[in-house]
C-alpha cells in the first residue's frame, strides 16, 4: 500500500480521518455523515478507475 499511496497520500488519509474525529468529538451526527460521503466518493472514485483501466485494456 505504500508502494501505491506513497507519504504523500498516506498523509492525506491521516488528515481526512483526523478531520472527521474532530467533527465526530463536536458533533457525532454530523460526523457519520461526513463519513458516509467520504466513502461514497471512494467508491466513485473506484469505480471510475475500473472502468479507464478497463478502457486501456489493463485489466
Amino acid at each position: 500500500m505504500r508502494d501505491t499511496l506513497r507519504l504523500e497520500g498516506i498523509a492525506g488519509v491521516v488528515v481526512v480521518v483526523l478531520a472527521i474525529a474532530v467533527v465526530t468529538l463536536r458533533d457525532p451526527v454530523i460526523g457519520g455523515g461526513l463519513m458516509l460521503l467520504v466513502a461514497g466518493l471512494a467508491l466513485i472514485a473506484k469505480g471510475v478507475a475500473t472502468s479507464t483501466m478497463r478502457a486501456f485494456g489493463l485489466t
